[in-house]
């Protein structure tokens, strides 16, 4: 069965990227799983951003998960978390026509302050909840031709996205943006193999 996990709308400044707005659905994961999956998908977001150039669009498998990435020529930059049966096309598609609502509704002079708190982007958590079944963008997807003229990067891990000598652990380790309980889950995990760096 096809899943969208997540669906965040990010500034991509000069150093770092910032979150916007994010919804997520993490009803699938266990109870006690969901906060530290959530903040995972969020560093994840944020780095995938920042090691993507702006108009530019990449699909990195990691794990269970397939993590979309458009950022715009404006830096304005959307990220799906997907499971792998989740239709490539239909996720940039979406990623296309969230941004362009985002942009009417959210003035460009805000993108670099603006946090989620401060943003109102209802609309996010009707998309995440609409699209769970792909077929509901097919007519969407007909008039997005652009994207056949489109390449979008496939890569197969996180690592191969990161900076030369760039490690995962090395950035679960450095990042700000993950509780102490979840970096101490994100070591146990790697060291018995049975999860993903998501969570």
């Amino acid at each position: 069965m096809v899943k969208l996990y997540a669906i965040s709308v990010l500034f991509k400044g000069p150093h770092s990227a910032s979150e916007l707005k994010t919804a997520y659905d993490l009803t699938s994961f266990n109870y006690f799983q969901r906060s530290t999956v959530q903040q995972f998908m969020g560093v994840f977001c944020k780095t995938i951003v920042e090691r993507t150039f702006p108009a530019a669009r990449q699909s990195v498998k990691e794990s269970d998960y397939l993590c979309h990435v458009y950022v715009r020529a404006d830096n304005l930059a959307g990220v799906l978390i997907s499971d792998h049966e989740y239709p490539t096309r239909v996720a940039h598609t979406l990623l296309t026509k969230v941004l362009d609502e985002f942009k009417m509704q959210v003035p460009p002079a805000l993108w670099a302050t603006a946090t989620d708190a401060t943003v109102s982007f209802p609309q996010l958590n009707s998309y995440l909840a609409k699209y769970q079944n792909p077929r509901e963008a097919d007519p969407m997807t007909k008039i997005q031709e652009d994207l056949d003229e489109t390449k979008i990067i496939l890569h197969n891990t996180i690592e191969a996205v990161l900076d030369r000598g760039e490690k995962l652990d090395d950035l679960v380790a450095k990042s700000e943006g993950l509780s102490l309980q979840s970096k101490a889950f994100y070591k146990t995990a790697r060291k018995t193999n049975s999860c993903c760096s998501l969570g």
